[in-house]
Parts: C-alpha cells; structure tokens; sequence
C-alpha cells in the first residue's frame, strides 16, 4: 500500500493457495494493489476476459466464483480492521467523536 513519503507498506502476507487479487472481477478491471513475493513463488494466472464470460454462461459457476472471492475480501477486511484497531486503539480509548 502506497503511504506518501514512507515506504510502501505491507498490508498482508499470503500463503500458497490464496488469492492474490479481485481487480478482474470487477469493473473498471484496474489493478489497484501491489504485491511482492518473500520467497520464490509459483502462481497460476487465468485469462480475466474469458473466466468472465465462463461465469456469464456459466450462471452456477459464476455466483460460486463471487461468493468465493467475497468471502476473501470480507476476511482481508476484517484482518484489516483488526489491525486498525490493533495499531490505533492504545490512542483513542475512552474518546468518542
């Protein structure tokens, strides 16, 4: 994540198996994070145009394929928040705006 005038900061660490991002799903199809890998890394890579329209023809596999990358962001979210909290909270107990 880009912070101006620090360097960019890391958000979160994924293991084998996860899903790196969701800019495919949905439109404008702009990448809008960033990644860079701790270790080598093997990665599979899907055509974004055409898992699109498998899901358009494909009604089942396009909700299985929603719900699976909502329920990814709603974890990142919540991990997230969690962190907020963790990083904020100490400076703003007891203080109500």
């Amino acid at each position: 994540m880009h912070v101006p005038g620090r360097r960019a900061a890391d958000v979160e660490v994924l293991g084998s198996g996860y899903l790196l991002g969701w800019s495919w799903l949905f439109p404008p199809h702009v990448w809008h994070l960033g990644a860079r890998a701790l270790t080598e890394v093997a990665a599979d890579e899907f055509d974004a145009n055409a898992v699109r329209a498998l899901c358009t023809e494909d009604p089942e596999l396009g909700q299985a394929v929603a719900l699976g990358v909502a329920a990814v962001i709603g974890r990142r979210l919540m991990a997230a928040r969690t962190r907020l909290l963790d990083l904020y909270a100490p400076y703003c107990s007891g203080t109500r705006f």
